[in-house]
């Protein structure tokens, strides 16, 4: 699948709010697309790896992205820059990653004439999610600008999942056949890759940034149940606070650690490491496009606990992958994290299952494939 596809003579253009998601997110799609023969420009704030998108042999642009603000000024200026930009290198096709390079990046190309659009939304994000007023008012807008850019003829809508697929249908009546539901981004088998579980206390790690609405909140509160049960499980949180409004502030994280109710390791380089040093993978996220840490955690065999919400249901599946549970669930959450640190069998099947799902359905090179052939089909 995808191997017919040439891209010979063609610029593909990556739009992208900050370098290292492009790199984590969209790097082996962009390698199809050179290989393919085109011609790859990547857009992006340009902070820590500009070197390394460099290196692969892509052009780089240097776009100033406001990634979470609404600030009317500093977006402007954003679209004005990104509008420039398409004028001056005329991709034949644009892919425009997450809600403001989606929205931004289809009316520079709406107006600039680009030949061929793909909008990807890796979720639904906090523009859909949050109750702030600013928001709220915001919101009317936005949906109207995804019905009117996404139904262009030379459109595409890429969705991770068939939930968000049948929400912008229903809410922005972005029109079906201009949506492909492509799951996610992929995970590299070989990095990602199966080793015994560590001796000891069984540990849970949450791999993700620190935001309230990836249910960290909800996991603590599941970690203190635990500690007054005297469960044998230890809860690990491992990733970045961001500044997206909902990010949880550095102090409260630091008095989670003092108060010793559950691990906060900070970022890390080494995914596949952290996931080899604990026994179970949690995301009590309150929605997903699909999930990366996920994905990287079904790739090191590691069953998981997650909150039955889209997204987190595609790749935590209930009794195959791993447990299922309701949103903003404490006690149920932390019944889950118990049963599985009881059950290493179970754990070993799980896990075993989950390593399958991602060698059948969300490798990489699959993910790729799937992309490059929606590309041909636009160009």
């Amino acid at each position: 699948m995808g191997d017919n596809v040439s891209l010979r003579g063609k610029t593909i253009l990556y739009l992208v709010t900050e370098d290292w998601y492009f790199w984590s997110h969209r790097l082996p799609v962009a390698r199809a697309a050179k290989q393919a023969g085109a011609r790859v420009v990547v857009a992006t704030r340009v902070n820590d790896h500009g070197d390394r998108i460099r290196a692969e042999g892509f052009e780089l642009a240097d776009i100033p992205f406001d990634r979470s603000g609404l600030n009317p000024v500093r977006d402007s200026k954003t679209l004005m820059a990104v509008l420039r930009l398409y004028r001056q290198v005329q991709p034949n096709l644009v892919h425009h990653v997450a809600l403001k390079p989606a929205l931004y990046g289809a009316i520079a190309a709406w107006r600039a004439g680009v030949p061929a659009v793909v909008n990807a939304m890796a979720g639904m994000g906090f523009m859909f999610i949050s109750d702030s007023p600013k928001v709220k008012i915001l919101r009317p807008v936005i949906k109207l600008a995804f019905r009117l850019l996404n139904n262009r003829r030379c459109s595409r809508l890429i969705l991770q999942n068939g939930d968000d697929k049948k929400l912008f249908m229903r809410e922005m009546g972005v029109r079906p056949d201009h949506i492909r539901v492509i799951r996610g981004s992929g995970v590299d088998l070989a990095r990602f890759s199966v080793r015994p579980e560590p001796v000891g206390t069984p540990v849970a790690v949450c791999v993700s940034r620190m935001l309230w609405d990836k249910g960290i909140g909800e996991l603590v509160e599941a970690a203190r149940i635990l500690r007054k049960r005297n469960a044998p499980v230890t809860i690990r949180l491992v990733g970045p606070t961001d500044d997206n409004p909902a990010s949880i502030p550095q102090g409260v994280l630091d008095r989670w650690a003092a108060e010793g109710v559950v691990e906060v390791l900070g970022p890390s380089n080494d995914i596949a490491a952290v996931y080899a040093d604990a026994h179970i993978a949690v995301l009590p996220s309150y929605r997903e496009g699909l999930p990366k840490s996920l994905l990287e955690a079904a790739a090191c065999g590691r069953p998981m606990v997650a909150t039955d919400v889209p997204g987190c249901r595609e790749v935590c599946r209930e009794g195959e992958t791993g447990l299922l549970v309701p949103l903003k669930s404490t006690v149920e959450l932390a019944d889950a994290l118990e049963k599985l640190a009881n059950s290493p069998d179970l754990r070993r099947a799980m896990g075993a299952a989950a390593r399958n799902a991602a060698e059948t359905e969300f490798a990489d090179t699959i993910i790729a494939a799937e992309t490059m052939e929606l590309y041909q089909e636009l160009v």
